[in-house]
């Protein structure tokens, strides 16, 4: 008998010191300690998130981290923080995630069935599709003019993927980020650059002779942007959702949308009705 106790007392020791081990990671505990929401977020992707002339980290998306998110994380946590931003990219943002180094992605990472198997993402908080930056002029007008031409993505972007898997007739070439991608165009080592329509319209938007450009083709993707987190973290996914839905239901995501998209913004994009419709019937709306 006091053997068998023995045993089951040494078992219950050897759970309880691996518990921690298989313990789901806690962000809102983390962020209450530290008071720092760590974002993983772009450098050269205008108007969502990028260093301006003045040398400051602004855009789309980090308003929404700032206007939206931080609000509600700090009632989640009962106290203020601060964000420390962190430069991601494709290739780098969910090993970020994983090893700690950010607490999310606020950038332009498309929701996907496959990243979804390494991450949890957010609402949608943006929708466009995949397009092409072409020099004026150029024979590439669309998806079905690639054949043979030399086009450049992103590394780790959807848009290679797609391309790698449904057109390898074209000549796919990545690059780490969105400016080398669009300095081989500029000097020729590339025909077209793709990516989401949106973040063309960006690029050529700062370009130093933005009518040296054109953005060419129908949608070829869909693409709904979300802010990915790590997986199976309920609590603090709960705490951005509850964000968003407070931006959608209070109008402040439209009048930040309209900041940055509208008439007068960095690059006026307007949102179609179904877009809009789209994004609130995430909430029920």
């Amino acid at each position: 008998m006091e053997a068998t106790f023995a045993v089951l007392l040494a078992l219950a020791l050897a759970l309880s010191s691996a518990a921690p081990a298989l313990a789901q990671p806690d962000t809102l505990e983390k962020i209450k300690s530290s008071g720092v929401l760590t974002i993983g977020t772009r450098t050269g992707s205008p108007p969502f998130a990028y260093i301006n002339k003045n040398n400051e980290w602004v855009g789309f998306s980090i308003d929404l981290v700032e206007m939206l998110v931080k609000p509600s994380v700090e009632k989640a946590v009962g106290r203020s923080i601060k964000i420390e931003k962190k430069e991601s990219t494709p290739p780098t943002r969910i090993p970020l995630l994983t090893n700690n180094s950010v607490d999310l992605i606020a950038g332009t990472m498309t929701d996907t069935p496959q990243r979804r198997e390494s991450v949890d993402f957010s609402l949608t908080f943006f929708y466009t599709g995949a397009q092409f930056l072409v020099k004026k002029g150029s024979p590439i007008k669309g998806i079905n003019d690639i054949a043979g031409k030399r086009i450049a993505a992103q590394q780790g972007a959807t848009n290679a993927k797609i391309l790698r898997e449904k057109y390898p007739q074209a000549q796919l070439r990545e690059f780490p980020d969105q400016p080398a991608a669009f300095q081989a165009l500029v000097q020729g080592q590339v025909d077209a650059y793709t990516n989401d329509g949106i973040q063309l319209y960006g690029l050529k938007a700062k370009a130093p002779n933005p009518n040296d450009w054109e953005v060419v083709g129908d949608f070829y993707s869909e693409e709904p942007y979300g802010m990915a987190m790590r997986k199976g973290d309920t609590k603090f996914k709960a705490a951005v959702d509850a964000g968003f839905k407070n931006g959608f239901e209070s109008g402040k995501y439209f009048e930040i949308y309209d900041k940055w998209f509208g008439p007068k913004g960095e690059l006026p994009y307007p949102m179609t009705p179904q877009v809009k419709a789209y994004l609130l019937k995430q909430i029920g709306k």
